[in-house]
């Protein structure tokens, strides 16, 4: 046989522990950031529908759900809320008494391990289901930050370790920043929500959290699927106005913008795994049409190799136990 010149790749890909020497992108327990949909009432631990294995929890069930992910090794939650009253202004939002703010104080009691994150939006709060103040029909900006600093300020009350705030409203980190520091909550980081697209992979979360807008959509704020540009100039406001986390959302169909945010801006970035993502993959692997285990895996590597330092999932249970075998 003729001796080529050629180089041989392939002799660092002979054996697994091979493999694993020379892997350049490694997930791991303290990249993950579980979603939990926590409800009003009692004895409630129902599936949601869209969404296999994600579930809406009721109070009296969310210690034992926060002790699972301790013992899973999954050190970071994100909570959101699904109130049972909703109002033009979702002043449950921001109600020391919501959903959230329970939620917070119980899991800070029981499980101070953990580190909680708090949505910070309006919209599975406000009887329209928009994320702001509504007047004639159009979404406004100003009077809705002052909302959003206000819920902010409650949830940090509560004890959120850190304030993601999901909104898109222009100016909502500098808002909720100077609320937070005005109120001596200085010490509490801003994860924001910086680049998020108007995605229809945001469906089964609608579902969850009951946010599904009752007229129009959120084009209006949130992105543009097709733009890029636009993207960096988000990222570059939140940062300059004290944003301590970026978030791009959602991660799969956009990890070219990830990429490019991370490059950019020395923030953390986070990826959010969305609910559509999820629940696709869900669904074929209940078909038997995709190896769960194998994809999963293979989706939430893309995402730490395209730039995450962190991600959201609703895998996240699953892929703790994938890691610890």
């Amino acid at each position: 046989m003729v001796n080529y010149d050629f180089k041989r790749h392939r002799r660092l890909r002979r054996t697994e522990s091979m493999r694993a020497l020379v892997r350049e992108t490694k997930l791991s327990k303290d990249d993950l950031i579980y979603p939990i949909f926590v409800v009003e009432g009692e004895d409630i631990r129902k599936e949601v529908p869209s969404m296999p294995g994600v579930y809406h929890v009721s109070l009296d069930h969310l210690t034992e759900e926060m002790q699972q992910l301790e013992t899973l090794g999954i050190r970071s939650v994100i909570v959101f809320g699904v109130p049972q009253e909703k109002d033009a202004h979702g002043s449950q939002a921001y109600c020391e008494t919501g959903i959230v703010q329970q939620a917070i104080r119980q899991i800070k009691r029981y499980v101070p391990s953990l580190t909680v994150i708090a949505d910070t939006c309006l919209c599975q709060y406000t009887d329209h289901g928009h994320c702001g103040v509504v007047e004639n029909g159009e979404i406004l900006n100003d009077p809705s930050l002052e909302l959003l600093v206000e819920t902010a300020v409650s949830q940090a009350k509560a004890g959120a370790d850190i304030i993601a705030p999901s909104n898109m409203m222009d100016g909502f980190v500098a808002a909720i920043r100077h609320g937070l520091d005005e109120h001596g909550y200085k010490d509490i980081p801003v994860m924001s929500y910086a680049v998020k697209y108007a995605s229809a992979f945001y469906g089964p979360f609608r579902d969850a959290a009951h946010s599904s807008p009752q007229f129009g959509d959120r084009k209006a704020y949130q992105m543009d699927p097709a733009n890029r540009l636009e993207a960096i100039r988000e990222a570059e406001s939140d940062v300059e106005e004290g944003a301590d986390f970026l978030i791009v959302k959602p991660a799969l169909s956009y990890l070219d913008i990830m990429r490019e945010v991370k490059d950019r801006f020395n923030a953390p970035l986070v990826a959010y795994n969305v609910s559509g993502e999820y629940s696709m993959i869900k669904a074929a692997a209940q078909n038997g049409w995709v190896n769960e285990k194998e994809i999963v895996m293979e989706k939430l590597t893309s995402m730490k190799r395209a730039g995450a330092d962190l991600i959201i999932t609703y895998h996240a249970k699953d892929a703790a136990q994938w890691l610890s075998e």
